[in-house]
């Protein structure tokens, strides 16, 4: 008689399984796949479900590392890819072809908070058999819940907000139990399992996630206000702002504004200026921290991009971006209000 259980950690492990079913909890799925990496969880939504001769639509607005993986990877294996604006419906229904299998997004985008319409975009893939797959790293599964917006598959970097300490790696994939168990075959092929220890880590990050989300979006929205009334500073992107250009869809999609901020300044020395200047943001590409950290989009982030692959993205030499973590918010103004003066 077979009885199910646990006999090898790549394959499957108990406590890795219970950080799985939490996060299908909050994510609104039937199952979640675990992973080593943010990047081994996209890298198994993806490869999961394409095969060579297919074509992926992707936003073009996404992390660095996403996009040189797309580019640079996904190309290799004779899979065509378009890149549009996550914000222009248009864009998408224009890039779509008989051959596409996956359209994929980050949103909000990282760092400049533009937000695709998830009900749109799962219409459409739906309705030429393709599967809609969501980065939620950004907002983790407390700010948003893409499949309860028609997405097929959620993708999160449990390294950012669900782990929250900087402590460990890990990923995870939230979907259908018929997507996830295809999902799960090729991560155990492919050795991109979550470590146990990681898992155990990641799971007490998931007990505060809610209140650490709760908090850091309010410091957030306070700073970003803040940030709109210096002098210095040309533009802030941040989705909890009242005047967002997308107010209404973020009300809609979204449960707060999130954690990473985005303003910009004259120029990259400029940008360099602040970001050696703060003296209580951690000077790191991290984000989701209970600490807030700081960084140079152009030069790190997105540092391994082509400057016209940067700029189509509207990634510019004097973007800065924060992400905002617990400490007393007056002490973060007080920082980025000496470092601008600098």
């Amino acid at each position: 008689k077979k009885i199910k259980g646990f006999t090898y950690t790549r394959t499957a492990n108990p406590t890795t399984a219970a950080f799985e079913k939490r996060i299908a909890a909050l994510e609104g799925a039937e199952r979640a796949v675990a992973t080593s990496t943010g990047m081994s969880a996209i890298q198994a939504a993806f490869f999961t479900f394409l095969q060579a001769g297919d074509h992926v639509v992707s936003s073009r607005s996404l992390f660095g590392t996403t996009v040189g993986f797309i580019n640079n990877i996904v190309t290799k294996f004779g899979i065509e890819v378009s890149h549009v604006s996550p914000t222009d419906i248009n864009e998408w229904k224009a890039a779509v072809k008989a051959n596409t299998k996956l359209l994929f997004l980050e949103t909000p985008s990282n760092p400049l908070g533009e937000v695709a319409n998830l009900e749109a975009l799962a219409e459409l893939a739906h309705g030429i058999g393709a599967i809609l797959v969501v980065d939620n790293s950004l907002l983790s599964p407390i700010g948003s819940q893409p499949l309860k917006h028609g997405a097929d598959i959620s993708v999160s970097s449990a390294t950012k907000a669900i782990d929250g300490h900087g402590r460990v790696m890990g990923g995870v994939l939230a979907g259908s139990e018929e997507l996830m168990a295809q999902a799960a075959v090729y991560c155990n092929s492919c050795g991109l399992a979550m470590s146990p220890f990681n898992a155990w880590q990641l799971l007490s990050g998931v007990e505060t996630l809610s209140l650490r989300m709760e908090k850091q979006f309010d410091n957030a929205l306070k700073i970003a206000q803040w940030l709109q009334a210096q002098p210095q500073v040309q533009a802030v992107y941040y989705t909890g702002l009242p005047d967002h250009p997308q107010a209404a869809l973020i009300r809609k999609q979204q449960n707060g504004g999130g954690i990473v901020i985005g303003f910009e300044v004259a120029d990259q020395a400029a940008a360099w200026k602040v970001v050696d200047g703060v003296e209580l943001f951690s000077r790191t590409a991290n984000l989701g921290d209970v600490r807030s950290t700081i960084t140079h989009p152009w030069t790190t982030t997105h540092g391994r991009m082509q400057p016209e692959e940067k700029l189509a993205a509207n990634i510019r030499p004097g973007l800065v971006r924060l992400s905002v973590g617990l400490e007393y918010v007056g002490d973060l103004i007080d920082d980025l209000k000496q470092a601008l003066a600098r």
